[in-house]
């Protein structure tokens, strides 16, 4: 899997990062950085994508 690559990510994970994309837009953060700030809030709030067939407690 490319560096990057947001496959491993659940599709309520994906969700959250978008609606957080949107809220820095909304502040005036330029798109890119937008994109880079919210996956890393979502990172830090989830713990990053699945991998493997682990699960999260």
């Amino acid at each position: 899997m490319p560096r990057g690559s947001k496959q491993s990510y659940t599709s309520k994970q994906k969700r959250q990062a978008k609606h957080i994309e949107e809220s820095y837009e909304q502040r005036g953060v330029p798109e890119q950085e937008a994109k880079r700030r919210a996956w890393a809030t979502e990172n830090k709030l989830t713990g990053g994508g699945m991998k493997g067939n682990k699960t999260r407690h």
